[in-house]
């Protein structure tokens, strides 16, 4: 059987739809399986158990009618990969029910109209199942692929789930390292310096501050002068954050990548809530922990000015700290 997965970004997103890989191949073990991927997030699928194949895609400017030539060289480039037995969508946008369509198969699985963000989406599947867009993520891509495959994964088969990537987990720190992320993709899902700082004055450990943009790399600085157990972790590629994050003891940052990556790797973790929800967006294990603020957040309508992530009290991430570390 050959199946194709389109999940297109972003990293967060990618990393957590990879655990279908080992649960499909559980089912299905001379199954071969492709993931098409926006060429901008195609790194997050480096070193993949389980992947036969990863499908760059140029995403970026390709719409229906500002630039049709683009919608044909991606139609000619998903139609020469071959003939799958079914394709199915985990991500369920206009942009990646298209790549679906595209992609030579009879059988197209998503989610129904009433499931996701873009109902037109619904219309290029063969197939849909309903799952309320309200559930968490992770069961909403096992429902997908029982639906898809005819099997029956159930949410305690993800407990046991092996780490998402071929990497060696190598330990030289005589105390626990810990990585804080202090970046994500908008300011509301960030911590701020003032909380960590109060998290590393209170932890005996060695604390890495990593960053991705030049207002990071202040905070970064900013947190190195409050704590003098902070080095600060340079702008790192994928590759290299994975292995930062393998080889570290903890990870605690906001609802993104770099703490889903701690999931997905078998790191312990705690990852942080306040404008976005944490019964959809995390799946929580005996090493990975999360913990929200008290704030009213609709999935479907961030809102991306909501700080009450800030509102957790340093406190109560030190008890998950020292829980996680006596472990």
């Amino acid at each position: 059987m050959r199946i194709a997965i389109v999940r297109l970004s972003a990293m967060g997103d990618i990393i957590q739809s990879m655990i279908v890989l080992q649960l499909i191949k559980e089912h299905i073990p001379d199954v071969k399986i492709d993931w098409f991927v926006d060429e901008k997030f195609s790194d997050v699928l480096k070193h993949a158990r389980y992947l036969d194949n990863i499908f760059p895609l140029q995403i970026k400017g390709v719409r229906f009618f500002e630039f049709p030539y683009k919608i044909i060289a991606l139609y000619k480039n998903l139609r020469n990969k071959g003939k799958y037995d079914l394709v199915i969508d985990l991500q369920g946008l206009i942009k990646s029910a298209l790549v679906s369509k595209f992609i030579l198969s009879e059988k197209r699985f998503g989610f129904d109209r009433l499931s996701i963000r873009e109902p037109l989406a619904s219309f290029f599947y063969s197939d849909t199942i309903n799952c309320s867009y309200n559930k968490n993520v992770i069961i909403r891509y096992i429902s997908l692929v029982n639906f898809s495959l005819s099997i029956n994964v159930r949410p305690e088969n993800i407990l046991p789930k092996k780490p998402f990537f071929y990497l060696d987990k190598i330990f030289n720190s005589e105390k626990p390292k810990i990585i804080l992320i202090l970046g994500a993709s908008f300011e509301s899902k960030k911590y701020s310096v003032k909380n960590y700082s109060q998290i590393t004055n209170s932890i005996d450990a060695d604390f890495y501050a990593l960053f991705k943009s030049k207002a990071e790399k202040l905070l970064a600085k900013e947190l190195s002068l409050k704590s003098n157990n902070v080095k600060i972790l340079g702008n790192l590629n994928l590759d290299q954050l994975k292995e930062e994050i393998s080889s570290s003891s903890l990870v605690i940052g906001g609802d993104t990548g770099p703490t889903h990556l701690a999931w997905a790797l078998n790191i312990p973790s705690i990852t942080i809530f306040g404008s976005t929800p944490i019964k959809r967006n995390f799946f929580e294990t005996d090493i990975n922990l999360g913990i929200s603020s008290n704030a009213k957040v609709n999935p479907l309508k961030i809102n991306k000015f909501n700080s009450s992530i800030n509102d957790i009290h340093p406190s109560k991430i030190i008890i998950l700290i020292e829980k996680l570390l006596n472990k």
